[in-house]
């Protein structure tokens, strides 16, 4: 009888499949916030990257020799064209996803992870936002959730809703 082997025979005519290149990168950003002085009600930034129809939280890579709180400011303010003041870690998302240098390469497969802070608008101008980002708006809190592209930044405004109404109603 003759011996079998318990290996499937491969579904690609016996070629090795290549592994795609994998990387790993981390960013920051933040969710910027203010109050309204003529609805009395907080607004928050969400930006649409050039070229895209999504609207996200401000946020980029973080450089060598630089903290994630020092990223994420400088983030906030470069897609916004806003200064703002740090406020509490808000939380960290996870995502993967495929990116080619050109249609000839091979994919490489990015692991990203994005740390996110409460920030507080103290002054400056939307229109002066970098070349990375068409449009800046300033949206009504209840409503950001549901204007907000990606599933885990909704979740992030949703914490902080209820952040900013805890201390909104502590401030009263």
């Amino acid at each position: 009888m003759p011996h079998r082997s318990s290996k499937p025979k491969p579904q690609n005519g016996g070629r090795k499949r290549k592994v795609p290149e994998v990387r790993r990168e981390v960013s920051a950003g933040g969710l910027i916030w203010r109050r309204s002085a003529i609805a009395d009600r907080i607004e928050v930034v969400l930006v649409r990257p050039t070229g895209k129809s999504t609207w996200v939280l401000p946020k980029g890579h973080v450089e060598q020799g630089e903290t994630l709180l020092d990223a994420a400011l400088r983030e906030a303010t470069e897609e916004s064209g806003l200064m703002v003041t740090p406020g509490e870690q808000l939380g960290q998302v996870s995502y993967l996803y495929s990116w080619r240098d050109s249609t000839a390469d091979q994919p490489i497969r990015i692991f990203k992870r994005v740390h996110f802070y409460l920030m507080e608008c103290i002054g400056g101008d939307p229109s002066r936002h970098d070349h990375e980002v068409d449009e800046v708006c300033w949206i009504p809190l209840e409503e950001a959730s549901s204007r907000a592209s990606h599933k885990s930044e909704r979740g992030l405004i949703v914490k902080a809703r209820s952040i900013l109404s805890k201390s909104s109603s502590a401030g009263n």
